[in-house]
């Protein structure tokens, strides 16, 4: 195949450093646009991945090998050809070019653009991280506790990746819709309410559901155990789902005391739910018999002992017996499934998103791709909403089984955190016995809910792990502490700076220097804070939090190796500012980081 080698005017390479694209992005559009030009081809990708090695360039364009292949050329020949028209671009964000291997291109960035783009930064930390050129209406259903229960050690990873998430949307600039999905119906509630009525422990039984697990456990034991409560229960179900008043009074009342439980684990998780966002399975019971006429009306609909079934050709059991999505059992009731259905049809049709993540437990998967299968097959998703399953693995204790408490027992959520920030109080106070005991106290509770998030998000979250006290409290290695302590140690040698006139200026105008040439440990600290769009933009396409956190952890890891390296106090005053800029810039990268996982920043720890 013949290449063009002629060069034209590359739009992207025009927009240079000051381009609100991350520079991956930029890098991407750019070598696309001349590899298009080059083969003739439209649909090119050029793969471009952060390097691995300093030796390896700043970036790499890994996708000539494949595309060769497409236009039968030897891979470095396309390479070279492509390197020759690069360079005719003249691109200000890029220095120079190596070919390497088998047909890498080694993208290697200048100085001065990347001092440009952080000067900007600093000016404006807004702009650290970019937004998006294509909001969208995103749709995050998360948490999702069971109001018969106080939330435990299982809700715990909905709740902190589908906050972070939703916080990492709204940083991009996508309108989020929060939707926490709360079991607040269903049978259970009328042996619970049955069960309140009838309580004899206080003039005013609400007092009794203090303890949300001692309650429900008294009313299945009473349930179990007695033939006429049972009866009375199932009555009281039918008389809720009617609309009796009175029993819709006591399950109101119920309901909002079980609330007043969550609300309280959310504040303590510093988690962005409010009593706003609550979409509860009730709020979709109006529209239940609507759904099952609609599947009767698209002939989906099969009756199977009793039940109303749908039956779809690509779900099968082990012995190649279709599996069944029950819509509506024998006596009537209707099944998660079903209120999935109406909350897919509301979230398409009435709040129009383009994207709605479901953030639930793996064991729900088959679950969510039938539900996910029906809706398509009648109408109640549209074809331009993304329905996306975001699943999660286990927190399991030492001994390799799910989280539990020593006596088997399933472990609150709130005496975990409560336990959290204990541990970390004795923690801090053996590190600083010299600080007030409410100071410590603070940075005790900002510690010990840093630790447990941190740990739960910097784990690719497909995977089960294994909870430890001593590592995610630990001031080494890839926990919250020590990111925590990385900041706070910037914001300590900016504060502890001499010479007035140089760090106030460093301040109140910060910027880098162009005067004098870069060390290694100063470039590297330069481009890894301006890295953190990347991650972002990273969690917001793919829903991975861990490469927020991998990323936080890997800037800290660079800063220490440049406050070792590069030290501040007692150089001349054109290195001083630079390296008090770079540390402003990093400063601010670990923050907002750290604040898109739901994490505060300390200045003190």
């Amino acid at each position: 195949m013949q290449m063009s080698t002629k060069t034209e005017t590359n739009p992207v390479a025009a927009k240079g450093a000051n381009s609100g694209a991350t520079i991956k992005t930029l890098l991407n559009d750019f070598i696309a646009a001349e590899l298009q030009a080059l083969t003739g081809l439209e649909d090119v990708n050029p793969n471009v991945i952060t390097a691995s090695k300093p030796e390896f360039g700043d970036y790499q364009a890994n996708g000539v090998m494949g595309l060769a292949k497409r236009v039968g050329s030897n891979p470095r020949e396309l390479g070279a050809a492509l390197i020759a028209r690069l360079e005719a671009a003249n691109n200000p964000l890029i220095d120079h070019y190596e070919l390497a291997g088998p047909g890498f291109v080694n993208i290697y960035l200048a100085s001065e653009a990347l001092r440009e783009r952080a000067n900007a930064i600093l000016n404006n930390p807004a702009a650290l991280i970019n937004t998006t050129h294509t909001p969208q209406r995103i749709v995050v259903d998360y948490s999702s506790p069971n109001l018969a229960k106080e939330m435990h050690v299982g809700h715990l990873r909905g709740t902190i990746i589908g906050d972070c998430l939703a916080r990492v949307l709204e940083r991009q600039g996508h309108e989020v819709i929060r939707q926490n999905h709360v079991g607040d119906w269903g049978t259970q509630f009328g042996m619970l309410i049955t069960f309140m009525r009838e309580s004899e422990a206080d003039t005013n039984p609400l007092t009794a559901l203090a303890d949300l697990e001692g309650f429900y456990r008294a009313a299945k034991e009473r349930f179990d155990a007695d033939a006429e409560f049972a009866a009375r229960a199932r009555e009281a179900v039918v008389r809720l789902q009617s609309g009796d008043p009175a029993y819709l009074t006591a399950w109101q009342s119920f309901i909002d005391t079980s609330l007043s439980h969550c609300q309280a684990v959310y504040d303590k998780l510093n988690v962005t739910l409010s009593h706003a966002d609550l979409k509860p399975e009730s709020f979709y019971n109006p529209q239940l018999q609507q759904i099952v006429e609609r599947l009767q009306q698209a002939d989906l609909l099969t009756d199977s002992d009793g039940a109303r079934c749908v039956f779809l050709e690509q779900f099968v059991g082990k012995d190649d017996s279709p599996l069944p999505v029950i819509i509506q059992k024998s006596d009537g009731g209707f099944l998660y499934a079903t209120t999935d259905l109406a909350a897919v049809d509301y979230r398409s049709h009435d709040l129009k998103a383009d994207r709605s993540l479901y953030v639930v437990d793996a064991r729900q998967s088959l679950h969510f791709q039938q539900v996910f299968a029906v809706a398509a097959a009648a109408g109640f998703s549209t074809e331009g909403i993304s329905l996306e399953h975001v699943s999660y693995g286990t927190m399991m204790g030492s001994d390799g089984k799910p989280f539990k408490t020593r006596s088997g027992d399933t472990v609150k959520l709130v005496e975990l955190l409560d336990e959290a920030i204990a541990r970390a109080f004795t923690l801090v106070s053996d590190k600083n016995p010299e600080l007030e005991e409410q100071q410590r106290r603070d940075i005790a509770s900002s510690v010990g809910i840093a630790a447990v998030k941190y740990a739960d998000l910097s784990k690719n979250r497909t995977s089960d792990y294994v909870f430890d006290w001593s590592s995610m409290l630990s001031f080494e290695g890839n926990t919250a502490p020590y990111l925590m302590y990385a900041y706070a140690r910037i914001k300590s040698l900016l504060a502890k700076q001499t010479d007035t006139a140089i760090s106030d200026d460093a301040q109140t105008n910060p910027r880098i220097p162009d005067t004098f040439a870069l060390s290694s440990e100063e470039r590297a600290l330069l481009l890894k804070s301006l890295q953190i769009a990347e991650a972002v933009q990273a969690v917001s396409q793919d829903c991975y939090p861990n490469t927020l956190s991998n990323y936080l952890y890997e800037l800290a890891g660079v800063f220490m190796r440049f406050y070792e390296a590069c030290p501040i106090q007692g150089t001349e005053a054109g290195v001083r500012a630079t390296r008090l800029g770079l540390c402003l810039l990093a400063a601010e990268s670990l923050k907002q980081g750290l604040e898109l996982l739901g994490i505060d920043t300390l200045e003190r720890m």
